[in-house]
């Protein structure tokens, strides 16, 4: 059925049709580039912060220098971030040309494809967070059963850096997830209004 241009989806969403579907989707496309081009920043921000982080401590005469390459779920942060990076740079130049050219995504495998890759890195970065954490609460903390001893404590600069780079990719895995729902109603809005407009013929 419709009413005032608005369709309503048998599970009751509103799916807007016409001069409404184009004020709606231009907000959701603002707000999807603001935080498509945050992420990027962010993402750039996490990785340069573990990337870069060293610090060289001499033991024994022996000198050690501790980089992100000794924690493989460093490397896997840095890397992650990386790719959300890259990925979220070609969706923001995708978002600001069809801003500028005015046009509606109405098409169904585009908003498949870009849901699955948002839906993909949200849980990538959730996935290299996680491991970094953990692994940073080891450094952090140690593990008598195991063995293993507390590292910040002579490390204590290449841990604080490390932490602010986890600190920032934790924000882009917030980011992320929104970004995902935005993903999805750009979905559910494309199927929900061939049903609206199926219901309607009836």
């Amino acid at each position: 059925m419709s009413y005032l241009g608005v369709g309503v989806s048998p599970g009751n969403v509103p799916v807007y049709h016409g001069t409404n579907l184009k004020v709606i989707d231009r907000r959701v496309r603002l707000t999807e580039l603001v935080l498509r081009c945050l992420i990027c920043g962010l993402s750039v921000l996490a990785a340069f912060l573990v990337g870069t982080d060293t610090e060289t401590k001499e033991i024994f005469s022996i000198r050690k220098k501790a980089r992100f390459t000794e924690m493989k779920a460093l490397v896997f942060l840095v890397v992650a971030n990386g790719i959300s990076a890259a990925y979220s740079l070609v969706q923001a130049v995708r978002c600001v040309v069809s801003m500028v050219r005015g046009s509606v995504l109405f098409s169904k495998p585009l908003a498949l494809a870009i849901f699955s890759g948002d839906q993909g890195l949200a849980y990538l970065n959730v996935a290299a967070v996680g491991a970094a954490a953990q692994s940073a609460a080891f450094a952090k903390l140690g593990q008598t059963q195991l063995q293993w001893m507390v590292i910040c404590n002579m490390y204590g600069k290449f841990c604080n850096q490390v932490g602010e780079g986890i600190a920032v990719a934790l924000l882009v895995c917030i980011f992320m997830v929104v970004l995902s729902c935005i993903s999805a109603f750009g979905v559910f809005r494309l199927y929900g209004g061939k049903k609206a407009q199926n219901n309607s013929g009836w």
